[in-house]
């Protein structure tokens, strides 16, 4: 049993297909699917994809669309995570340093959803990229208590750890099945079997050789043989070792009775 620890089944891109979608996801062996909020104004359609069994849900304000925020975001985040007990971790936040020009305003962000991780009793799910030491020591300085999910992980074997020891499990997908990733690749053969969850990223980061197309929640599959392939482990511990932290993390599954009341 796979579960895809990071997918956005709510983006208009799998409005006309949705089911499909999921149907295909099944046949694969996909039987989970963790999906986290991104703006404000997406959040009612996350948040009825979590009426459904195999569908956990985060609700949180992505650093990509700073620009959509508004003032009062924050606190009807707040509110939110108050109203809906069902969402399991505040996500996606995060920093981004591509985008330079935002930079205090995602830190002023992501340090406020940090504190409502907090508040909540809840784990985060973070986007970060090209800032892997510096989300570490930002999050050594704010002590996570409940850790949560480096989605996205694209860095080395010592960043990877840095995350592990402060809580943290790091999110594995297309971004190893390209060739010239091989430090990301260094860092999944040392990762512990308990240090990484599976994910997709859909629609968003195709694997290789699907460049240019919509991802999909199936491809988790083909994560898992590489990560397997990987870690010279075979196919069936991998999928059972991320099934079990991503259970673990967002109280999914057989572990949905862990989800807050």
């Amino acid at each position: 049993m796979l579960i895809d620890a990071h997918c956005h089944l709510d983006f208009p891109d799998f409005d006309a297909d949705r089911e499909a979608v999921i149907a295909r996801a099944k046949a694969a062996g996909v039987e989970g699917f963790v999906v986290p909020g991104t703006i404000r104004a997406r959040w009612p359609d996350v948040l009825a994809l979590g009426r459904r069994d195999d569908v956990t849900v985060c609700l949180g304000l992505h650093p990509y669309f700073i620009d959509q925020h508004g003032d009062d975001d924050l606190q009807a985040l707040d509110d939110a995570l108050a109203a809906n007990p069902q969402v399991v971790a505040v996500g996606e936040c995060g920093i981004d340093a591509r985008f330079s020009e935002s930079w205090d305003a995602q830190w002023q962000l992501f340090d406020a959803q940090v504190r409502l991780a907090k508040r909540h009793g809840l784990p985060l799910v973070i986007h970060c990229v090209r800032a892997n030491d510096r989300l570490a020591k930002r999050l050594r300085q704010l002590a996570s208590p409940h850790g949560g999910l480096i989605h996205g992980f694209a860095g080395s074997p010592e960043q990877a750890q840095a995350f592990i020891e402060l809580g943290f499990v790091v999110g594995l997908g297309g971004a190893l099945t390209h060739p010239r990733a091989k430090r990301l690749q260094r860092a999944v053969a040392a990762l512990p079997d308990d240090g990484y969850v599976l994910e997709t990223d859909s629609p968003d980061m195709p694997l290789a050789g699907h460049q240019g197309q919509r991802n999909e929640p199936l491809r988790v599959a083909e994560v898992c043989r590489q990560v397997a392939a990987l870690r010279g482990q075979d196919v069936a511990r991998v999928a059972a070792a991320s099934s079990a932290t991503a259970q673990r993390l967002f109280a999914t599954g057989s572990a949905a009775s862990g989800r807050r009341e």
